[in-house]
């Protein structure tokens, strides 16, 4: 092969342009539409032809268009205009500074996640994991919040989807031309990249680091295509999600190890980590091992150290998107790493593992996330429940409702998915600081004070828009199938700006049933062939290039949708990427999701298609639970769930084919006198009301700064005081409760109440528990804590219904004071109430939690002894 010697080319912008340069370089441009239609005034053509990549775009228009914008007065005003804005904003405090007004200059917060999803001309995202990353980094940045982001940067992406004549899906990845894209490499001060190593089998990995402003933020990704590594080592970094374990396991160790190591490399030393899902699980290792050989600490003093600052968020109860590596391949990639932690192979093994001592169970990185963070949650309420239920076991002992993972539901920025005519009207009512604002619930009562027709006039026009993008797409796709010229007339007549327009663009995946509707294909062509009340539908979204059965959907609903007597009224739209969800969010007149309950996590796709006005209908799943109220939104169900799946796929779809007829459909088309669906549109009011202060990043991300970020930070810092002696005395305490721990014992309980009921004795008889509602149970307990101090434990009353089998029900928990000594040793009487309120059988047990300050919660020990029966 002959020797190549690169270079980088780059636009020559001369004055007065070269703020352009700088306008472009930073990602802020993707939630100012002002900044977007500065590009197209450039050329609009050119804009849309080069990907809306502002960098490929000033480096692709010719210099005689560029002198010609210098001399155009309206131009550069708009240019002058973005550029201080801009500035401004780079240089304004925002809600961080007043918010934490304690902090201190260099706290910083580190945010790993395998996408991120910024904009369509990154190509650097497969899904809602990714937008949702994207979107926390736009609101930290609008927040001012200290955050950088870390993550991969893939050569390829994720793939382009496109349909064959039988509408199967087929894949093709597209090298993707960083240099021509808005980010820049990371250089040493001789202006050599910066590259960082990582140890894998027998070698070393090497990654160079690049940077993409977002507002305020920084986000870096690594990239293992350099000269320096093998080509199969190059081929780390070449696509998401695509290869087999042992591609996924090189990335995931990139992501974290390599990930943590950039930020050194940088001078970054984050104070809090979050684990943004499991795939960056890697990186609390990193951090055990950094602290071990800079620190001089034992492996447990540097967990305490470390898990001080780490957040762990997850977001799937699916088994398919929980990563899990075999144990030859652990051994593999890391028998040479276990070592340097100071432990041998079954501890380090056991980390990733439910069952410790199971040499057969899979290293889980979620079990290594949840094992070495301070926090965990969960992204809906719902999830928050059904994670405790999947991972409660790790907690013996521990009731399911108690289980440390707890909930921060998922949100949208706001201005990166609102319309621009929808923000013109927020604006204009709400209120022109309405995005600084959005957490405030009270300021979204004025949307009630915005005219019927104004809400109307713009909801038609985004679906119009979506109709003249929808008809453009569709043609292209059929070009490309080498459809014959006289059929390309058909793309220009499918859809009606007038008809009821229900969007479904999501992940193909068999949980969301895509193709629910077509349980009764006779039912649903009568609704779209409804002449007097049409419907029509459009379809987006990929399957995962190894999902059969998702391809299979896909394949489905494209099939359907080319019968003649429907075509004009269902589409599919191929290649679902950022630009696409825009038009859908904004255009459509309901936003149908029915997955499987419980297994969509949260959604977000129906937050933003409500803050434009959009009506969602779906299953009481994810966010939905929290996000529907009543006149504002359809629920499908009673929130039921069943084991015969075939049998609920049934009832779900007889359910929405009636919710249509009887409650949608109708509601939509009746009018008042001058044609307004008036009802609809209240409807839409109370939806944005509700769903707008509450499902946006800025209320997601100020919930985790209050919950996890700033505790997290506090604790992490005053750990790592003098040289991490508070971190060193944490760890002493738990070793010596945990060698103590077996020693301690409930010896003697007695109970007596306040009521006055004749068959109760002063002191309760265990066989006559008769109590009134309302009375007091209080009672004394006589424990032996053996070598345990009794300002070491907390003592607790767990209470509530029981069942058949005298099984506490939904318990609640009453602290019990220590009152004084015993007269043996080391036992201690305690003293607790609690009150009857409610009829019915009820119970009461006993439980020892070990009690520090420094403990997140009482559980992370799996320490908890119980009142042991007779």
């Amino acid at each position: 092969m002959a020797t190549v010697r690169s270079f980088t080319v780059v636009p020559a912008l001369k004055e007065p342009l070269t703020d352009l340069e700088i306008i472009a370089g930073n990602m802020f441009w993707t939630w100012n539409s002002e900044f977007i239609e500065l590009f197209k005034r450039i050329d609009s053509n050119l804009w849309a032809a080069c990907g809306h990549n502002p960098i490929k775009l000033l480096g692709s228009v010719s210099q005689e268009k560029l002198d010609s914008l210098a001399e155009n007065v309206g131009f550069m005003n708009h240019l002058k205009r973005a550029s201080e804005k801009l500035q401004s904003y780079l240089a304004t405090p925002a809600w961080y500074t007043k918010a934490c007004p304690d902090s201190i200059e260099d706290e910083t917060i580190a945010y790993f996640c395998a996408e991120f999803g910024i904009h369509e001309c990154l190509p650097i995202y497969a899904g809602g994991l990714g937008i949702l990353a994207g979107d926390h980094l736009k609101s930290a940045s609008d927040l001012n919040i200290p955050l950088v982001g870390v993550g991969l940067l893939y050569q390829k992406g994720y793939f382009r989807q496109y349909l064959n004549v039988d509408g199967w899906q087929q894949e093709i990845y597209v090298e993707n031309d960083f240099y021509n894209m808005p980010m820049e490499l990371i250089r040493q001060e001789d202006g050599k990249p910066l590259t960082i190593s990582v140890e894998y089998p027998g070698r070393n990995v090497f990654a160079q680091i690049w940077s993409i402003p977002v507002g305020r933020v920084k986000l870096y990704l690594l990239d293992t295509n350099i000269p320096t590594n093998s080509p199969i080592d190059r081929m780390i970094t070449s696509s998401l999600y695509g290869g087999d374990k042992e591609l996924r396991i090189r990335q995931e160790i990139l992501l974290g190890i390599g990930g943590l190591k950039a930020l050194y490399a940088m001078g970054i030393n984050p104070t809090v980590c979050h684990m943004n899902e499991g795939h960056a699980a890697f990186m609390a290792l990193e951090k055990i091992r950094q602290l071990r050989q800079n620190g001089n600490m034992s492996f447990e003093e540097a967990v305490e150290a470390s898990k001080a600052g780490n957040v762990f968020t997850i977001h799937t109860p699916v088994k398919a998107g929980l990563d899990e590596f075999r144990v030859e391949l652990m051994d593999k990639y890391f028998g040479h790493y276990f070592s340097s932690l100071g432990i041998d192979r079954e501890r380090f093994l056991s980390l990733g593992r439910i069952l410790k001592d199971d040499p057969e169970e899979p290293f889980k990185m979620p079990v290594l996330a949840l094992k070495l963070s301070n926090y965990s949650n969960g992204v809906s309420e719902l999830h928050g429940e059904v994670s405790r239920g999947i991972w409660g076991s790790m907690w013996p002992g521990v009731p399911t409702k108690e289980v440390p993972i707890t909930s921060v539901t998922n949100g949208i920025h706001l201005e990166n998915w609102l319309a621009d005519e929808m923000e013109s009207l927020y604006e204009k009512y709400v209120g022109p600081s309405w995005a600084d604002e959005s957490m405030e619930t009270s300021i979204w009562d004025a949307i009630d004070q915005i005219p019927d027709e104004e809400v109307w006039r713009i909801h038609q026009r985004c679906k119009e828009n979506l109709i003249v993008f929808a008809r453009n797409r569709l043609k292209a796709q059929m070009q490309r199938r080498g459809t014959y010229h006289t059929e390309l007339n058909h793309a220009e007549e499918v859809l009606d700006p007038e008809a009821l327009t229900i969007g479904f663009a999501r992940r193909f995946a068999s949980y969301k049933r895509g193709h629910l509707l077509l349980r009764n294909p006779e039912r649903l062509i009568r609704l779209l062939t409804n002449t007097d009340r049409p419907i029509q539908f459009i379809f987006a979204g990929k399957a995962h290039p190894k999902d059969t059965e998702g391809k299979d959907i896909i394949r489905q609903i494209v099939n359907f949708a080319n019968k003649s007597d429907v075509k004009r009224r269902i589409i599919f739209l191929e290649n679902y990427d950022m630009d696409i969800a825009r038009f859908l969010v904004r255009g459509v007149d309901v936003w149908l999701n029915n997955p499987r309950r419980p297994m969509e996590a949260s959604g977000t796709s129906g937050m933003k298609a409500a803050v434009n006005g959009v009506l969602n209908m779906s299953i009481s799943d994810g966010w939905w639970c929290e996000g529907y109220v009543e006149d504002g939104g359809w629920i499908i169900g009673s929130s039921e769930t069943y084991d015969n799946l075939e049998y609920q796929d049934n009832v779900e779809a007889q359910t929405i084919y009636d919710m249509l007829e009887n409650e949608v459909i109708p509601l939509f088309y009746t009018r008042s006198a001058d044609n307004l669906p008036r009802a609809w549109i209240r409807r839409m009011k109370n939806s944005i009301k509700w769903i707008a202060p509450r499902f946006n990043t800025h209320r997601m991300l100020a919930e985790y700064t209050d919950r996890f970020y700033k505790p997290s930070i506090v604790k992490a810092i005053d750990f790592s005081k003098e040289d991490f002696s508070k971190a060193r005395e944490f760890t002493r305490w738990k070793q010596e409760i945990k060698n103590a721990w077996s020693g301690i014992s409930v010896k003697d309980v007695q109970m007596n109440s306040n009521a006055d009921v004749s068959n109760i004795q002063e002191e309760l008889n265990p066989k006559e528990r008769q109590l009134k509602v309302g009375s007091e149970l209080s009672v004394r307990a006589l424990i032996n804590l053996g070598r345990i101090n009794p300002s070491d434990v907390s003592v607790e009353l767990y209470y509530g219904p029981v069942d058949n089998w005298e099984n506490i029900q939904e318990g609640c928990v009453a602290p019990m004071t220590y009152g004084q000594p015993a007269e043996q040793n080391g036992e201690y009487w305690f003293t607790g109430s609690m009150e009857c309120k409610a009829t019915g059988q009820h119970g009461v047990s006993i439980r020892i939690l070990p009690k520090h300050p420094d403990l997140v919660n009482p559980y992370e020990m799996g320490l908890i002894l119980w009142e042991a029966s007779n």
